[in-house]
């Protein structure tokens, strides 16, 4: 083992870590929203060459002063001077360069709009604070372009604000090197002048946000995660040595799961600390079942070898089953369209197959060689198995006077609350993503350094500056088009049409400044080409019977002379297919980004609806955001049918296994039911902790069958062993509960206090994330200790089959 080993670690280096996001092409070609954006992107979208530049905004933020007084401004202005300085900066620059209201403001100061960078310097440094503010004032009330560089909600006539942002135009025709590192140098030289407020949001920033989240995440959680399974580990084995061997174990399961991917050429990308925690909680169990079984086979004379042989005889039919059942419960996501979701599922599987291998072999011979070692040493190595302590043996066995006692009404229990969890499903609120907002509490920062949680000021700045500013120009908003189709020639399409914008745009979504306009439609494409053309304006009036502008007759005539005036800006807007009109075309540039999604597409299919006319006209909104939205309802509903076919297959693999090996099929049945109910819990409890469905929760609600089938198939085959071997019902479910529920509750406290660390993480994705794994393991671990045992033996008591095969001792009186 230790040579293979060494050839799968060989598998490492081939490691792919690359990005695992995206989707299949195909993969939701039957989704209406993927087809009509396909349709759009067909018919319109090679009709626009494209900006020739692009945006980085440079914020300047004072909450307690004024970043409209002399000094601010002035300071906008040199800094502009050092990044033309700059020379990576100055390779990709734009011919607009940089702009800002203090370039506006100084112009007005030196007299002349075509003043240079160093007069508008000169300019502002001769004025008085009184004149800067009374040249503000007259910029902000005469200059439409002044308001790009405040907030969204300032007025034409405040002279002071706490924010204001200079734009740094990039030329689209240089290379995607140089704007890189534009954009790097951007953002280091904005740091150089945090003190005075000035900072960037953009690529690097986000990017040295990331890498600062992930080494704090690294020194605060991993330390707070290691100490707490040591310490559980210690109370659950009270023995150094195999603490140490185990943990050998878990190390080399996660080193091979790493080398299996390398060498299978399976994607390894920012995710891949889910598989890591997984397979790190499931080995720490496997560890405590080989260990625990091993100490309750030896007995007091005896040597090491056959106890630790007839133990792991014992243990691994019930390993090789968990790792079946879990492996078909994480590769039922194979058939999930998202490569990352799919690959996670790989992953796990690999994993849980690499411990199952590691903790049968591995570590049971590492245990002989260590513990013969330390013997001969003249240590004793006999210890006791968890669960028969005097405390936790007579807390474990109650669970065995609850099914004596009260099995039906433990049964009928459990499933009214499984039931209802289940229902809460349909009320879960679905989000593409759980936005961080940067707020750390303030006692995670308190702890001493190095496991002091350091914010880093990007996630706040960024949504601060999502809350103050519109987008910097049309480009740099959300781009949202809404597909028109049908008979778009009647007279009442574009009045339809306008009704339909103007919903959207009284709920506040689209830009609206006069440097950028927010919609571009037929009708607004009209205009600006009446604007110079004449003979087309005066069509457009002629076809204007109210006086508002919108065309609302002769709506086919009106096309052909739009496409005879201008056909390149017709067809960006407008369907033609052998003269029959076909479709139009609306673009929305929202004041909304992804993390608004779940707020946005309902009001911009509302909007859609008002320009739709029943089934002669339909409308459909086709951006990104509503594919988005559509697509994230496909996979959560995939990820729903994805966990009934997983369900339905290890319930049927559990029937076969336990038929062939036990003789009795319902005995699988049996020990299946308290999966289902485990997911049913979890679904309960993430209504009740307000965790949404998204893409990562949807995953992980498929890999909680995974984590489910662990613990009741060890109690369901020890309880079947125990019946074989001759015990009674209710002497098998105590062996049951007592031995292998013991090694159960090791595992539960290690995993899930181990995951539960992950909610000193200040990110909400990775809280819910953490969150939704305890409560999968806290629940799996009641069902089978507490409801299992009830299910054994209502199953025992009213299935004919029986798997004893040895002469049976009185059963233990039922009270």
């Amino acid at each position: 083992m230790v040579l293979l080993s060494g050839v799968v670690v060989a598998g490492i280096p081939q490691l792919d870590t690359g990005s695992q996001a995206g989707a299949d092409a195909d993969a939701f070609d039957d989704v209406e929203r993927v087809q009509k954006a396909q349709y759009a992107q067909s018919q319109f979208g090679g009709s626009d060459d494209g900006p020739d530049r692009s945006f980085e905004a440079v914020y300047v933020r004072d909450d307690d002063g004024n970043v409209l007084s002399k000094s601010s401004l002035l300071a906008g202005l040199r800094y502009q001077r050092t990044i033309r300085e700059n020379e990576t900066i100055d390779a990709a620059l734009h011919d607009d360069g940089v702009t800002g209201l203090s370039n506006l403001v100084a112009k007005r100061a030196a007299g002349s709009p075509n003043a240079s960078l160093d007069e508008q310097i000169r300019a502002l440094e001769g004025a008085t604070p009184a004149e800067v503010e009374r040249l503000v004032g007259r910029t902000l009330s005469n200059d439409p372009r002044a308001l790009r560089y405040l907030p969204a909600d300032h007025g034409r006539n405040e002279t002071t604000a706490t924010d204001r942002r200079l734009l740094v135009a990039f030329d689209a025709d240089a290379g995607n090197g140089t704007v890189d590192n534009a954009t790097a140098a951007l953002y280091h030289s904005a740091s150089e002048r945090s003190a005075a407020g000035f900072f960037v949001v953009n690529s690097a920033a986000m990017r040295d946000a990331r890498s600062h989240f992930f080494g704090e995440m690294v020194e605060l959680v991993v330390p707070a995660a290691l100490a707490f399974i040591l310490v559980v580990l210690g109370f659950a084995y009270r023995d150094l040595v195999d603490v140490v061997v185990g943990m050998v174990g878990v190390a080399l399961s996660v080193v091979w799961m790493f080398g299996l991917l390398g060498w299978l050429g399976v994607a390894a990308g920012m995710t891949s600390i889910i598989p890591v925690v997984l397979v790190a909680g499931l080995s720490i169990d496997y560890g405590f079942h080989v260990f625990n079984r091993y100490r309750e086979q030896r007995g007091e004379a005896e040597a090491i070898r056959e106890p630790m042989r007839r133990g792991v005889s014992l243990v691994a039919t019930a390993l090789v089953l968990v790792t079946v059942t879990a492996a078909i419960g994480f590769l039922a996501n194979l058939s999930n369209p998202l490569p990352l979701i799919r690959d996670l599922g790989v992953s796990i599987t690999l994993g849980v197959v690499s411990a199952l291998l590691i903790f049968l072999t591995v570590v049971p011979a590492l245990k002989i060689e260590v513990d013969g070692l330390l013997e001969r040493a003249g240590i004793d190595r006999h210890k006791r198995a968890l669960g028969h302590g005097r405390y936790l043996r007579p807390a474990l066995t109650k669970a065995v006077t609850v099914a004596r006692r009260a099995a039906p009404a433990v049964l009928v229990l459990t499933l009214v609350v499984g039931s209802a969890g289940g229902v809460a499903w349909a009320d879960l609120d679905e989000e593409s993503y759980q936005q961080n907002d940067g707020v750390v509490a303030e006692w995670k920062q308190e702890l001493p350094d190095p496991i002091g949680w350091d914010p880093h000021p990007v996630p706040e700045r960024s949504q601060h500056v999502d809350e103050v500013y519109q987008p910097a120009s049309a480009e740099a908003a959300t781009q949202e088009p809404i597909l028109i189709e049908g008979e778009v020639t009647s007279d009442d399409t574009l009045e339809d049409l306008r009704r339909g914008v103007d919903y959207i745009d009284e709920q506040g979504l689209v830009v609206d400044r006069a440097d950028t306009p927010g919609v571009r439609s037929p009708v607004t494409a009209m205009q600006s080409v009446a604007a110079r053309n004449d003979s087309f304006a005066a069509v457009l009036d002629d076809a204007d019977t109210d006086g508002d502008g919108v065309p609302d007759r002769n709506l086919e005539g009106v096309y052909d002379a739009f496409y005879a005036a201008d056909s390149e800006v017709a067809s960006s807007v407008i369907e033609r297919d052998d003269g029959e009109y076909e479709s139009l075309l609306v673009t929305l540039s929202l004041d909304a980004d992804y993390a608004d999604a779940s707020d946005v597409v309902p009001e911009l299919a509302e909007g859609a609806d008002r320009m739709a006319d029943g089934d002669d006209r339909t409308a459909t909104v086709v951006g990104n955001l509503a594919v988005n939205d559509a697509v994230l309802g496909e996979v959560v509903g995939g990820i729903l049918t994805t966990m009934v076919l997983a369900l339905a297959a290890i319930t049927l693999t559990l029937a076969a296994v336990f038929e062939y090996m036990h003789g009795s099929a319902t005995l699988g049945l049996v020990v299946s039911v308290p999966i289902a109910l485990v997911l049913g819990l979890v679904i309960g409890g993430m209504a009740v902790l307000s965790i949404p469905l998204t893409l990562l929760t949807a995953l992980l609600m498929s890999l909680v069958i995974g984590l489910g089938v662990d613990y009741n198939i060890h109690v369901g085959d020890r309880f079947a062993d125990e019946r074989r071997a001759g015990a009674g019902t209710f002497e098998a479910l105590e062996a049951a509960v007592t031995g292998t529920g013991g090694a159960l509750l090791g595992s539960t406290l290690t995993s899930a206090g181990a995951f539960a660390t992950i909610a000193l993480v200040p990110h909400p994705q990775l809280q819910s994330f953490g969150a939704i794994v305890v409560v999968a393991m806290t629940t799996a671990f009641a069902m089978s200790v507490l409801v299992l045992p009830s299910l054994l033996t209502l199953w025992d008591r009213y299935v004919p089959a029986s798997v004893a095969t040895a002469a049976t001792p009185a059963e233990i009186p039922q009270d």
